[in-house]
């Protein structure tokens, strides 16, 4: 027990805690084979509606791939950056904004809204239930490779069509999230965004309500 928690409980939530987005710390050491698959058979046990289980999961390590995909994120960073007034756009010129080219593996996710259709129990009322299993999907992973003393970094700084043209992802299928994974020298304490000032947490109390909003 730890602070009343069972063991296997505080595991878990030490997992969540620990978890970070991952920019400037992955070694560039490749992720052993065995815990890879452990970490994509935790991906891939999350609940799905319907069952329909509609990710995939492409495995880039051609540094080439990644060299072209990294140019297209540098590119997108600085259209982002434009948008900014000087304060803010001073605050982001500290943030490191991906690991592609540091992390030795990156893992794609994506969506395939027919997967498991035509009709997919549960997803009639709510069309974005199937997306919202694979970002179930992606917390496994996340969890379990935080879990495994992995990291783990979502990139964002991308334009879906020009991903899908890079892999050869076909028409209709979604891709929903870039994963830098790998070793890591350390995980911070504190995320980025915290540590560069550009935002904070909100307490837990500021967002919890009661019966009604």
């Amino acid at each position: 027990m730890t602070d009343g928690i069972p063991a296997m409980s505080a595991g878990l939530y030490e997992t969540i805690r620990r978890r970070r987005d991952v920019r400037a710390e992955f070694t560039g050491d490749p992720v052993p084979d065995e815990v890879l698959h452990r970490i994509l058979a935790a991906a891939h046990a999350a609940p799905s509606v319907g069952l329909s289980q509609p990710w995939d999961f492409v495995l880039v390590r051609d540094p080439a791939v990644r060299r072209d995909f990294h140019r297209h994120v540098r590119d997108e960073r600085e259209v982002f950056a434009a948008s900014l007034d000087p304060a803010a756009a001073e605050r982001f010129q500290r943030i490191k904004i991906d690991g592609v080219l540091e992390a030795a593996l990156s893992i794609v996710v994506t969506y395939d809204p027919a997967r498991g259709g035509p009709a997919v129990l549960g997803r009639h009322a709510i069309a974005d239930a199937g997306l919202y299993s694979v970002c179930l999907a992606i917390q496994n992973l996340w969890l379990a490779a935080t879990a495994e003393d992995l990291g783990v970094g979502w990139v964002s700084f991308y334009r879906e069509p020009f991903l899908r043209d890079l892999l050869g992802i076909p028409e209709g299928i979604r891709p929903v999230a870039w994963l830098c994974v790998g070793p890591v020298a350390r995980l911070q304490e504190t995320p980025d965004l915290e540590r560069h000032g550009w935002s904070r947490r909100r307490p837990l109390d500021a967002v919890l309500h009661q019966d009604r909003w």
